[in-house]
């Protein structure tokens, strides 16, 4: 079968897009694991809850960020990203990404902490006042920290694709 350059350079693009999904996802699952884990002790449920309560926190959390960082990035590719990112328009993207992150962030704590009370900040959780809400510190940390560390290793670990992909490529190799 011959491989025509044309499907050659659309299957390496779908592999860099890909790759870079698989990585970014990975690295934020990882990622909000951690620090849902350290930061369980600036919630009221670390002293009021049982351990078993307290690990479902974490599982459910986690899961639920790995939710918003698929939801984020999907919105940040619509409007700012190309069919050959990650190579091209990746700081639109990681941009995009972060910004919604902390809008939906916002948006969280404040039906959650405040208007259905389904979770409790404890006295140890710093909060930053904006837009007249008390937000907490960590979790707006968290939505710049960990999509900032995920997208870097994202680009590190396909870097050597995207640079590879440039150079020009024996097509007589791909028969």
């Amino acid at each position: 079968m011959t491989c025509l350059p044309g499907d050659l350079r659309a299957r390496e693009t779908l592999s860099a897009w890909l790759r870079g999904l698989r990585l970014y996802l990975g690295a934020m699952l990882l990622g909000h694991l951690l620090w849902e884990s350290l930061q369980l002790p600036l919630y009221t449920i670390f002293s009021t809850g049982t351990l078993r309560e307290k690990a479902f926190a974490v599982v459910h959390c986690t899961l639920g960020d790995l939710l918003i960082a698929l939801s984020t990035l999907t919105l940040a590719l619509i409007f700012a990203g190309s069919e050959t990112w990650p190579r091209q328009r990746f700081w639109p993207v990681a941009v995009l990404t972060i910004l919604f992150g902390l809008a939906y962030t916002v948006f969280s704590e404040w039906l959650n902490v405040v208007v259905r009370a389904s979770w409790a900040y404890s006295e140890a959780m710093p909060v930053v006042p904006l837009f007249g809400l008390r937000i907490g510190a960590a979790p707006l940390l968290q939505w710049i920290a960990v999509p900032a560390v995920a997208f870097t290793i994202m680009r590190g670990l396909t870097r050597g694709e995207i640079h590879a992909s440039a150079w020009p490529r024996d097509e007589a190799l791909h028969r």
